[in-house]
C-alpha cells in the first residue's frame, strides 16, 4: 500500500500567502484590439445590420474552430449575428460553405484572399452615400472604356485607347435615355423601337412599337436595382436563375451579370453590399495582387476565369471602391496570345441629372 507523501510543513503558509497576495494585487489588464480585429469585428456587426435590415432575423450560428491557414473572419461564409456586451463584440462564425444550405448549390466557395477583398468591398460599399435621384432626373455614369476589334483578315484582337462613354438612364425605364461616345452621333437609349405589322397578306403594313422587355437582372432600371434582395444568398439564386438562357460557364454569367450591374447601375449601398458578399460565393473567383483599369489606377483585382478569358474586377487598395473591370486571354488563341487585353475600363463618376446631355449640378 502506497502512502501518499507528508507535506512540508511551511507549505500551507505558502499557500496562504499566495491568495493573500493574490487578494491584494490587481487584475492582469487587458490589452486593447488589434485594428485588424476591430476591423473584423466591425464588418461581422454590418453582415448583422445588412441581414436584419430588410426585416429577415439573424440566426444564431454554431461554433467551431477555423480552418488552417485561414484567418477568423476572412472565411467564405459571412459572420452570424453578434452579441455586444461592454463595448466588446462576441462572434461565432457560421459553418463553412460545404455544409451551409444556402451554398450547397455553388459548390466550393471563392479564395478566402478573394473573399476577404469582396468582404472589404462590401463594407465600403455599405458606408458609401446612398444615389438620390429625385423624380425627372436622370442616372448619369461617366467612364472610360476600351475594346479590343480584329479586322477584317481575322488577325489578332488590338485594344485602342481608352475613350470617354456617358449614359444618361431613365430611374425607371419609362423615358429614353442617352449614350454619349466621342466621334459618334449620340444613341438614344430605351426608346420604343418601331416595328410594322400586317393584318393580312397584301395589306398595308401599320406601324406600332415593340413592347419593351420587363426589368429583370440583365436589364436592370435604377428603380429594379433598388429592389434587389439584399440577402447574398438570395441574391445569387436570383441572378442565377435570371442568366440561366445564356450559354458557357453559369458561374460565369452570375460572375459577369454581378459585374455589369456593379459598372452600369447605381445601386442602394445594402444592394452592392449585397452583390459583393453574392460574388464570395461563386466558385473559382481568386485574386490577382496588382491591375490596372483603363484610367491607369491601379488595384488589386478579384477575377474569375472561364473559356480561356479572364474577368478582374479591380478595386482601389486603401478605399476598396470598385474602379473598373479588365478581361484578359488567360491562352493563346487567334485573338492573341494569353495575356492580351480583350476589354478595359473605368468607373469615373455616379450622379443624378437633370436631364439627358446634361451634366449632374455640381
Amino acid at each position: 500500500m502506497n502512502a501518499s507523501a507528508p507535506r512540508p510543513p511551511h507549505a500551507d503558509a505558502d499557500e496562504l500567502l499566495r491568495t493573500e497576495l493574490t487578494e491584494l494585487l490587481p487584475p492582469p489588464p487587458v490589452p486593447d484590439l488589434t485594428a485588424e480585429r476591430n476591423l473584423r469585428l466591425r464588418h461581422s456587426v454590418l453582415r448583422t445590420a445588412l441581414a436584419t435590415g430588410d426585416g429577415a432575423a439573424a440566426r444564431p450560428a454554431r461554433a467551431r474552430r477555423p480552418r488552417q491557414g485561414v484567418r477568423l473572419g476572412w472565411i467564405a461564409a459571412p459572420m452570424a449575428a453578434c452579441a455586444v456586451v461592454a463595448g466588446v463584440a462576441v462572434l461565432a462564425p457560421r459553418d463553412a460553405p460545404g455544409g451551409s444550405p444556402g451554398h450547397g448549390s455553388v459548390g466550393q466557395p471563392a479564395s478566402s484572399e478573394a473573399v476577404r477583398v469582396l468582404s472589404g468591398a462590401a463594407l465600403a460599399a455599405a458606408a458609401a452615400p446612398a444615389p438620390n435621384v429625385r423624380p425627372g432626373e436622370y442616372v448619369y455614369v461617366k467612364s472610360l472604356v476600351a475594346h479590343a476589334g480584329r479586322d477584317a483578315a481575322g488577325g489578332p484582337a488590338a485594344l485602342p485607347p481608352a475613350h470617354q462613354r456617358e449614359v444618361w438612364l431613365s430611374p425607371d425605364g419609362s423615358r429614353p435615355g442617352l449614350l454619349r461616345e466621342p466621334g459618334a452621333a449620340d444613341t438614344e437609349l430605351g426608346a420604343d423601337a418601331p416595328v410594322y405589322e400586317l393584318d393580312r397578306p397584301g395589306a398595308t403594313p401599320r406601324k406600332t412599337t415593340m413592347e419593351a422587355a420587363p426589368s429583370s437582372v440583365t436589364n436592370p432600371t435604377h428603380a429594379y436595382v433598388a429592389t434587389l434582395p439584399t440577402d447574398p444568398d438570395v441574391l445569387l439564386r436570383l441572378i442565377q436563375d435570371q442568366t440561366r438562357a445564356g450559354e458557357g460557364d453559369a458561374d460565369q454569367r452570375a460572375f459577369t451579370a454581378i459585374g455589369t450591374l456593379l459598372a452600369e447601375t447605381w445601386a442602394p449601398p445594402k444592394v452592392t453590399a449585397a452583390l459583393y458578399e453574392a460574388a464570395a460565393r461563386i466558385p473559382g473567383v481568386t485574386v490577382l495582387p496588382s491591375a490596372k483599369d483603363a484610367a491607369g489606377r491601379e488595384g488589386v483585382a478579384v477575377a474569375r476565369t472561364a473559356h480561356g478569358e479572364q474577368t478582374q474586377w479591380i478595386f482601389d487598395r486603401a478605399t476598396s471602391a470598385f474602379l473598373g473591370e479588365r478581361t484578359v486571354l488567360t491562352r493563346t488563341t487567334s485573338a492573341g496570345r494569353a495575356g492580351t487585353v480583350l476589354g478595359v475600363s473605368a468607373v469615373l463618376a455616379k450622379a443624378a441629372a437633370p436631364a439627358p446631355g446634361e451634366l449632374p449640378k455640381g
